[in-house]
């Protein structure tokens, strides 16, 4: 009798882990190639080769230790893409300094958050972006009576936090003073006259691989971000393999419209190219579709990351056709779903014949597997591939943890170095995702075929990928709470052909009082201001009750089925009439 063929794949390779930390690493890249471009930033007008990068992390560096950054200090980063955002990169790394992103959408109650669980010691922002005015909401958070800044973030319970920078990356020179104490950049970087390159060289030789470098935030069952750290060893080789699946070298250029403060935009574009010696270029300090195809036509590049939705807006540019894209050979489409037509439009369209897709979570390094461009077209468009060098995959049961048989789905599961080392100060969440035998659970339903390709089906979790980015309706829900008209929330995903889902919500109203009253344009707008535009919202209806399980949860798999069944039924405005499809 044959035996079954079990859903779990370890994928070697013939070369080993780099066994460094990203300084080490990037030392040899800069000896290797020290008059290649390393990046080039258009908005800015700047441009670096990997000798004048080394000069610049370093200065940055010894700023650092001037302003006493210390071993294992976390240092935020506030701030859209920049060459500043990269020097600070790659400068706390030479340091041993934990880097924390922190995403430039967020509002002063998830900025609040996110300071207090990583327990940031300094923080650089920049004064704004669009609508936020990232100074002003600093302000908030430190009062105004106190003189001392250590003694004003203690009193709003920052305690951590000790330095607040703000720097302008375009005019970096400013030396207007800002208000609560908080530094200017020109003064940052005059900190780095006192420190000599020997305390520096000091500090690099006391770090190990296995040391924490960076944190980013992203949430789990409870909804609320928590602070994922990641080591030298985990980002720096989860970025080299993923550079060599697409055949970077010395002689390629990434054009990067994703955001650096998401692991794809700083592990798999920035430090993808900083580990074989290729380019960064940076086309706009957000993504703009129109400067992500110029800056691919004025640069040359060969390579171009986004999320599926950024590929489409570029596809979809009304002068999509007048740019010269013929230097584009690969890239990676990855952050939500790929749709097969929008994965042979890039191909065909854009000339990128050897894109591929990934997969993965911030947990896991990010990536986990990859399509190759040599797989046939079913498989480079319709799975996510196999596990990247010296990983594991298996397929199991969430409910008895055994391994499924190939073609049964269940629980995606990794495990190897790319792992995180766990969630910042939260052991017990750590617990509930890496289990005893450090395989990490992600939550994700999926399907192993013969040959060990993966499939994503689904997610066991309610996690909504909005344009790539993820929103966990709980933090939602919590936040709708505080407003006086809402009595009770359910947040779920609805597909959306742009953005591959949108934010949907039933709401079930406080009793009539007092000529209160709410709308659904009420309720984005009251929520705009509490956390990111991207969690906001925009198909709300209003519902007397929920589908409920016989313990009295909300079965929002139901509540989604009645919203496709609405729409089916040619519903278009929301209202109380899409509760009448619940089955």
């Amino acid at each position: 009798m044959q035996s079954v063929k079990h859903s779990y794949v370890h994928r070697g390779g013939p070369e080993p882990l780099l066994g460094r930390t990203i300084d080490e690493h990037l030392r040899t890249v800069i000896d290797a190639f020290p008059d290649q471009e390393a990046v080039v930033s258009v908005p800015q007008g700047k441009r670096l080769t990997y000798r004048q990068l080394d000069r610049e992390v370093e200065v940055v560096a010894r700023a650092l230790i001037g302003l006493g950054i210390a071993k294992g200090d976390r240092l935020g980063i506030w701030a859209t893409d920049n060459l500043e955002w990269v020097l600070m990169q790659l400068a706390t790394a030479r340091v041993g300094a934990v880097l924390v992103n922190i995403n430039p959408a967020y509002r002063i109650n998830e900025l609040r958050h996110a300071l207090r669980l990583a327990q940031v010691d300094c923080l650089f922002l920049m004064p704004n972006f669009r609508s936020s005015n990232y100074v002003g909401m600093m302000k908030e958070l430190v009062p105004e009576s106190a003189t001392d800044l250590p003694m004003k973030l203690h009193s709003h319970l920052l305690p951590h936090l000790k330095r607040v920078v703000v720097y302008d990356p375009f005019d970096l020179a400013r030396r207007e003073r800002w208000a609560h104490g908080f530094m200017t950049w020109a003064e940052f970087l005059e900190g780095s006259a006192a420190v000599p390159a020997e305390r520096v060289a000091k500090r690099r030789e006391s770090l190990d691989t296995d040391d924490p470098v960076n944190i980013q935030f992203t949430s789990g069952t409870t909804g609320f971000p928590k602070a994922v750290v990641l080591t030298h060893h985990n980002i720096l080789n989860n970025a080299y393999f993923t550079g060599h699946a697409m055949k970077f070298t010395e002689h390629d250029r990434l054009c990067v419209p994703l955001p650096f403060y998401h692991c794809f935009g700083m592990v798999v574009a920035n430090l993808a190219c900083f580990t074989h010696g290729s380019c960064v270029v940076i086309p706009a300090p957000h993504f703009e579709a129109g400067a992500t195809l110029k800056a691919i036509q004025d640069e040359r590049c060969t390579a171009v990351h986004g999320v599926p939705t950024m590929f489409l807006a570029e596809l979809d540019h009304p002068e999509f056709k007048s740019f010269d894209l013929s230097s584009l050979r690969t890239g990676i489409m990855a952050g939500a779903p790929c749709p097969p037509e929008l994965m042979k439009r890039v191909m065909n369209e854009m000339g990128c014949r050897e894109i591929i897709i990934g997969y993965g979570q911030t947990e896991a390094s990010p990536i986990t597997t990859l399509t190759d461009p040599t797989d046939d077209l079913v498989r480079r468009t319709q799975t996510v591939g196999t596990p990247i060098p010296h990983q594991e995959c298996k397929v199991i049961d969430a409910e008895t943890g055994r391994v499924q048989p190939r073609g049964v789905p269940g629980e995606v599961c990794f495990r190897g170095y790319h792992v995180m080392r766990g969630y910042y100060s939260q052991p017990e969440e750590t617990s509930k995702t890496i289990d005893e035998g450090r395989w990490l659970h992600s939550g994700d339903v999926g399907v192993m075929d013969e040959d060990g390709y993966l499939s994503i089906t689904g997610r066991i979790k309610d996690m909504i990928i909005r344009g790539g980015e993820n929103i966990y309706p709980a933090e939602i829900e919590a936040y709708f709470y505080e407003h006086p008209a809402v009595e009770e929330i359910a947040v779920f995903g609805v597909p959306d052909e742009k953005y591959g889902e949108e934010v949907g919500a039933w709401i079930r109203l406080r009793a009539h009082r007092d000529g209160e009253s709410a709308s659904p344009a009420a309720l984005q707008e009251w929520a705009k201001g509490r956390f990111a535009h991207y969690k906001v919202p925009r198909l709300i209806w209003f519902v007397e009750g929920y589908p409920m399980t016989v313990t009295g949860k909300i079965q929002k798999n139901r509540i989604r089925d009645a919203v496709q069944r609405w729409r089916e039924a040619g519903g278009q405005a929301c209202g109380k009439l899409v509760t009448d499809f619940v089955q």
